[in-house]
């Protein structure tokens, strides 16, 4: 498991498109992301929340930077949990999927929540893994409805 991709917010960056876009070097969901972003496609580049190499959005985090401030690895150790910081997070789809995921990861165990987000991002068509907010599936290009 690549520890890098265990955002302490509960936003799994393993199905995270600016991740797979930089992952994969797929230029062409990179420029479709940087016009949603609002930032170059240059700018797609991440590796993961806890690595050195995060997007843009993701370096000024006020919720990474309170779970280190506690020592803890994520959200779901905090027992504030939902606080102003979950309150106010600027991505209406990012806070649901957040108040949806911490709670699973602390009842599941990391593990366990990693498995889960990763089926949960599966194409039910061909079974190809999504990134979180995908429309329609990049291999089968059937639509798709994930809440």
């Amino acid at each position: 498991m690549n520890t890098e991709l265990l955002a302490p917010c509960g936003l799994y960056c393993g199905v995270c498109g600016v991740y797979m876009a930089s992952r994969d070097n797929n230029q062409k969901l990179k420029e479709k992301l940087a016009k949603a972003y609002g930032v170059t496609a240059e700018q797609i580049d991440c590796k993961g929340c806890l690595s050195n190499d995060k997007f843009v959005y993701c370096q000024t985090c006020g919720i990474r930077t309170c779970v280190m401030e506690k020592n803890y690895e994520g959200c779901h150790q905090c027992d504030e949990f939902p606080c102003k910081l979950i309150d106010d997070f600027p991505v209406p789809v990012g806070k649901k999927v957040i108040l949806r995921s911490v709670p699973d990861r602390k009842k599941f165990g990391t593990e366990k929540w990693v498995e889960e987000e990763e089926n949960r991002y599966k194409c039910p068509h061909c079974n190809d893994l999504l990134f979180r907010g995908a429309r329609r599936c990049g291999s089968c290009k059937e639509l798709i409805e994930i809440d």
